[in-house]
């Protein structure tokens, strides 16, 4: 069975998603790619992934993003990408390699679970990724975690099970500005 392994990037200290027009927004956009150099062993986690999963709100915002930033890293794993969409209003997307899922999402995750080895990257949004916090279908977190604290923007974990344990695999220092954590779901 594949693991599904939550990704969220631009998280403060405090526990926040860099919301847009939010200075930690701006400072998470503005910090020199040379601060945060990308990590191939990261950049190989997403090209070997089955699957690309979203949220609406995410995949509208990632799909315009890698359609006409073709220069980011990103762009050349997630374009050709098998990418699957959450959500009930949908009806067409855009973004070449797109399925949409419109059914129960634990009946949708088991779908793409089953049938190999290998893994699933959860990019999000927050509605997504706490629907499946909900449903314990998260094996894995990767948090990006910046040396701010923001004091605003939406926290990653309200709203989800009141005694939800992580255990920490490995935190890297990247750049100077960054801590990647790895926590593991105890099964």
């Amino acid at each position: 069975m594949r693991t599904m392994i939550a990704t969220a990037f631009n998280l403060s200290i405090d526990g926040l998603l860099a919301d847009e027009d939010t200075d930690f927004w701006k400072f998470c956009f503005d910090v020199p790619e040379n601060k945060v150099p990308d990590d191939p062993a990261h950049l190989d986690f997403l090209r070997s992934a089955h699957a690309h999963v979203m949220g609406r709100t995410a995949y509208e915002g990632m799909s315009r993003a890698m359609t006409t930033s073709t220069g980011h890293p990103f762009a050349a794993i997630l374009n050709p990408a098998r990418k699957v969409v959450f959500s009930r209003t949908m009806r067409t997307a855009g973004w070449a390699g797109t399925t949409i899922a419109a059914g129960d999402t634990g009946e949708e995750i088991d779908r793409l679970r089953r049938g190999g080895d290998g893994h699933i990257v959860v990019w999000g949004g927050v509605r997504l990724w706490r629907s499946l916090m909900r449903l314990d279908l998260i094996d894995e977190w990767r948090l990006s975690l910046f040396s701010y604290v923001a004091g605003e923007g939406t926290r990653l974990f309200d709203d989800v099970p009141p005694s939800y344990r992580l255990d920490l695999v490995s935190s890297t220092a990247v750049g100077g500005e960054l801590l990647e954590l790895r926590y593991r779901r105890p099964r």
